[in-house]
């Protein structure tokens, strides 16, 4: 019973700003304080929300972005890992890749898109291209941090117990480097969704980035808010879910808060 009050504790503590922020839009609106064609009602979007769902607008605009989002992650954040651990187990690899990485991280990746295009053409390769580039930056970075913060004195303690390379890889610096890792991943998805809408918005014919730009271009301002609204939610939901995976793939990381 404690265990279940937490929780809606610790949802009603999430949850009553956005609620609030929401409820004073509406009343808002109702009042005509707010123009109601430049901020429609939470009312109308979400009635514009469930006939876009029931038409399959709103969920063939999600399902083309999350493809592109998995495409990119997957390619990206998994050459950042190979990459990072690489260059925290070698100091040549770390000399020679830290430059590049760094500067291609603090690089604004939208920039890149002409001299991809320039590369591939104009199509999903070059969103990919994109999204990748994104997540790779950031899952590099944060490898590469793990491994240069972990503890040397684990290492050594289990060179003394007459550990192998293989014993020391499996069980001193995959558990002391899984939670920056993971840490890095969530960011990295987060970078990847932001990368994903903002390709969508300007070569894309579907997806969440372009249903943005379409309402926007035909001033159907409820669509717009609905796309919004659901890139918030879907962020979200994509931090929440990596946080719970995280407390069971990795219960030895302290955390001061439940998800």
């Amino acid at each position: 019973m404690t265990a279940s009050r937490n929780r809606w504790q610790i949802a009603a503590t999430r949850l009553w700003l956005p609620l609030l922020l929401l409820a004073t839009w509406q009343v808002l609106a109702q009042l005509g304080i707010l123009n109601p064609l430049l901020f429609p009602p939470p009312s109308k979007l979400s009635a514009a929300a469930a006939r876009m769902w029931g038409t399959g607008e709103l969920t063939g605009h999600l399902r083309a972005s999350m493809m592109r989002l998995l495409a990119g992650l997957s390619i990206g954040a998994g050459a950042g890992l190979l990459c990072g651990l690489g260059m925290g187990a070698s100091a040549t690899v770390r000399r020679s890749l830290e430059f590049l990485i760094s500067g291609l991280y603090s690089t604004p990746k939208l920039t890149l898109l002409p001299v991809v295009m320039l590369l591939v053409g104009v199509g999903q390769k070059a969103g990919i291209i994109l999204i990748a580039a994104s997540s790779f930056s950031m899952m590099a970075i944060h490898c590469l941090d793990a491994v240069r913060n972990l503890n040397r004195a684990y290492v050594d303690l289990a060179v003394n117990y007459g550990a192998g390379r293989k014993a020391i890889f499996f069980k001193v610096y995959l558990p002391g480097c899984l939670p920056q890792i993971f840490t890095g991943f969530r960011l990295a998805v987060g970078r990847a969704l932001v990368m994903t809408v903002s390709v969508e918005m300007i070569i894309a014919t579907n997806g969440m980035g372009s249903m943005i730009w379409m309402a926007w271009q035909t001033f159907t301002t409820e669509k717009l808010y609905v796309a919004l609204l659901v890139i918030a939610g879907t962020g979200a939901l994509f931090h929440y879910a990596l946080l719970w995976f995280e407390k069971v793939l990795i219960p030895w990381k302290v955390t001061g808060d439940s998800v």
